[in-house]
C-alpha cells in the first residue's frame, strides 16, 4: 500500500528557486500569469519566481514573436532558407511530395499560357498598376510547328505578336515582370545577419530569420 502523501514544505517557508517536475502536457495552452496586481501582498510571503529561463519541446506562436536575443541550437535551422510545400502525393501511396520555391534577384511575377489563332496576349488588368511595363520579358514555345513568331511591341494591357507570313499562332507563353509597389531588391551587402539589410526590411519576410 501506497505511503500517504506528504508536501515537502508543509507548514515552513522555503523561498528558495527549485525544480519542478511532472508530465508533459501535450496542449497548446496560454501561460498563466498568477501574481498580478497583489498591493497587499504579505511581507512575509515569498517573492514570486518568474521564468528568466524555461524549457520547451514545442512552442506554438499564433501573433508575432518580437525581441532581442542570441539563440543557441541544437538541432537543424533552415539556414538555406528554401521556401516550399510538403504535401501527401497526389498519385504515390505512403509517399510525400516537396517543391521549393522558384527564386531570383528581383521582386518578380508572372503568367503563363497558351494563344491560340491570335497575334494579342491579354495581360491582367492590374499589371498596369502592379508591375514595371519596361521589365516585362515574354519566353514563346510554339506548338506544332515552327511560326517564326515575334514580340512586335507590347504595352500595359497586351503582348503584340507577329508571325511569319502572317500565319495562325498557337503557342505556349511564359510572361516575367518586376513588381513597381516596393524598393527594388537589394541582392548584395556587407553585413553578418539580414538584420544587416540597408533596405526597407518591413517589405521582406525572410524564411530561417523572420520565421
Amino acid at each position: 500500500m501506497a505511503e500517504e502523501f506528504k508536501p515537502l514544505n508543509s507548514g515552513k517557508s522555503d523561498c528558495s528557486d527549485q525544480q519542478t517536475w511532472g508530465k508533459k502536457s501535450t496542449r497548446f495552452d496560454y501561460i498563466v500569469k498568477s501574481t498580478s496586481g497583489d498591493e497587499d501582498y504579505p511581507e512575509e510571503a515569498c517573492e514570486p519566481w518568474v521564468h528568466g529561463n524555461a524549457q520547451i519541446d514545442n512552442l506554438q506562436v499564433n501573433g508575432t514573436a518580437t525581441g532581442n536575443f542570441e539563440g543557441t541550437f541544437q538541432g537543424t535551422i533552415n539556414q538555406q532558407s528554401w521556401k516550399g510545400f510538403d504535401i501527401s502525393h497526389p498519385s504515390r501511396e505512403n509517399y510525400r511530395l516537396r517543391y521549393v520555391c522558384l527564386e531570383g534577384p528581383e521582386g518578380g511575377v508572372y503568367v503563363r499560357g497558351r494563344v491560340r489563332n491570335n497575334t494579342e496576349i491579354n495581360l491582367p488588368s492590374y499589371w498596369k498598376d502592379l508591375v514595371d511595363i519596361q521589365s516585362i520579358t515574354v519566353n514563346l514555345t510554339p506548338v506544332g510547328s515552327h511560326q517564326d513568331v515575334i514580340i512586335k511591341r507590347w504595352d500595359e494591357n497586351k503582348i503584340y505578336l507577329q508571325s511569319k507570313g502572317g500565319m495562325p499562332i498557337d503557342c505556349f507563353y511564359h510572361i516575367f515582370a518586376e513588381r513597381k509597389d516596393g524598393e527594388k531588391l537589394i541582392v548584395e551587402y556587407p553585413g553578418q545577419t539580414p538584420k544587416d539589410y540597408p533596405g526597407n526590411s518591413s517589405q521582406y519576410s525572410i524564411s530561417g530569420y523572420d520565421y
